[in-house]
């Protein structure tokens, strides 16, 4: 029996107990081993004890790296008397009713080595496609909503009613007035509408009346109209009624009123506009600026289309110009302008034919300023303006602003650009044009023709006169006499 330290002398009796616990475990240790305490040193692995190994780290890849405490895990130090302590523990609890399985080992190791190995089968991996957006956007089944409704080109929508999509067809409404132009003269007009009433709705019939004027029918379309104003579901009806008068006007049956002052007070304002329509496409010129006169005198402004029209048919006629000026004036007095391309195009040609230069340039600017999209009509009647009034130099621009627009040349662009640049004796960009035209697919006409060959014999290239002259006449032209004048005088110089 080992003999126990005594206490040293000083001590207390907590400290004497501590060193006799401590002198204790030395005698059991010592016993252990079969050797004594002192001279002996403790191993490494018990001085500097391993930490315990941590899980990977989340998010790293395990797969792709392997590190090197992988490599040093799978080495076992046959010194390591922890790890011996670990198999006899683990051999010592093999009487537990617990067995994992070499797969339920092997997926818990490779968590901290490596990749889990695979079952044998299929190694790819197979995604399932992603759905087309339509179908994330809306899925299958559902109603398609009534915004999304497409409608039809007269504006009706494919899940009204019969009625609803007949009465505004522009067909059915057109071939009504051709079925009523096929009736005996001295057949009304009733017998076939009785039979459409049920689709008729207000409005509908101011375009078959419209379509009997065309046909040069005016009594068929007053049968017509006589015929709706006795049905309650049709008129009143101001687009029936402005239809009829313009009909009537247009083919001088309709009976101007004798006091037109008081018939522009009380008359409507698209009935007065259609009475105007309907005298100046019948040619009633006088009618119509008498009426014209009479609205704006009780002030009853009409549109401005109304004013174009008026003002291009007064512009064709040489004793009329004044009165074309007149109206330019009142017209450009209003602040609420609102010209299409056509009219405005329509008034700034009527004003070069009346020299009226520096109104075609206000024009122009107005146009561009106001928003509206530019096209090759608007540039070539500038550059015309130009050309008329000799100012070369300044119609420039407007060739360039117009190239820059990209806008196709049509032949009267092409025509009106190699004028300008003959007349500035501009040889390469003439020939240029001239060719782009031929390029285009453009047959040049004869002043076409004669502006090259004038440039041509200004700068003495007579073989290229020649050859114009004969490709002119291939074309069908002939050669007037000045050119050939110009051709003989030119070619006697020559020698």
């Amino acid at each position: 029996m080992p003999r126990v330290l005594p206490p040293p002398c000083g001590l207390s009796s907590g400290h004497s107990l501590k060193l006799n616990s401590l002198s204790r475990s030395l005698t059991i240790f010592a016993a252990n081993h079969g050797t004594r305490v002192h001279g002996k040193r403790l191993p490494k692995n018990l001085r500097y004890p391993r930490r315990d190994k941590l899980p990977p780290a989340f998010g790293t890849n395990l797969f792709l790296k392997k590190t090197s405490d992988d490599t040093e895990q799978t080495q076992v130090d046959p010194f390591d008397e922890e790890g011996l302590d670990l198999e006899i523990e683990e051999e010592a609890g093999g009487d537990n009713d617990v067995v994992w399985d070499q797969d339920e080992i092997q997926a818990i190791s490779s968590l901290f080595k490596g990749r889990i190995p695979q079952k044998p089968g299929k190694f790819s991996r197979e995604r399932a496609l992603p759905l087309p957006l339509p179908y994330k956007l809306r899925p299958l089944g559902l109603p398609t909503p009534k915004k999304h409704v497409k409608l039809r080109s007269n504006g009706v929508s494919p899940r009204a009613s019969v009625s609803e999509q007949v009465c505004r067809n522009p067909r059915f409404l057109i071939g009504l007035a051709r079925e009523i132009g096929k009736l005996p003269p001295e057949e009304n007009a009733s017998k076939v509408l009785n039979k459409r009433l049920r689709f008729l709705r207000k409005g509908s019939l101011s375009l078959t009346i419209r379509e009997l004027g065309h046909m040069c029918l005016p009594d068929k379309a007053l049968q017509t109209f006589s015929w709706a104003q006795k049905q309650p579901n049709l008129f009143p009806d101001d687009r029936i009624l402005a239809s009829t008068v313009e009909v009537l006007a247009r083919n001088h049956e309709l009976k101007v009123p004798i006091n037109l002052e008081k018939f522009a007070c009380l008359a409507n304002r698209g009935v007065i506009e259609a009475m105007v329509k309907g005298f100046i496409k019948g040619g009633s010129l006088n009618l119509a600026w008498k009426l014209l006169r009479v609205a704006k005198d009780h002030n009853r402004l009409l549109d401005s289309s109304i004013y174009a029209k008026l003002i291009l048919e007064l512009g064709k006629k040489p004793d009329r110009g004044m009165l074309a000026l007149a109206l330019l004036e009142e017209l450009g007095e209003r602040e609420d302008l609102n010209l299409s391309q056509q009219d405005c195009t329509a008034i700034m040609k009527i004003c070069v034919r009346l020299r009226k230069f520096e109104i075609v340039a206000s024009l122009f600017n107005w146009f561009k300023q106001s928003g509206h999209e530019m096209s090759v009509v608007v540039y070539t009647t500038m550059i015309h303006s130009g050309l008329v009034e000799n100012k070369y130099r300044e119609a420039l621009p407007v060739v360039w602003e117009m190239e820059a627009s990209n806008c196709l040349l049509d032949l009267p662009a092409y025509r009106v650009v190699i004028k300008l640049f003959a007349a500035l004796n501009d040889l390469p960009r003439a020939v240029r044009y001239f060719s782009r035209l031929k390029e285009a697919g453009f047959s040049p006409t004869y002043d076409i023709y004669r502006a090259i060959i004038g440039i041509y014999l200004i700068s003495g290239r007579l073989a290229k006169v020649k050859a114009v002259c004969k490709e002119a006449e291939k074309a069908g032209f002939k050669l007037d006499k000045q050119i050939l004048s110009q051709l003989l005088l030119v070619e006697s110089e020559r020698r």
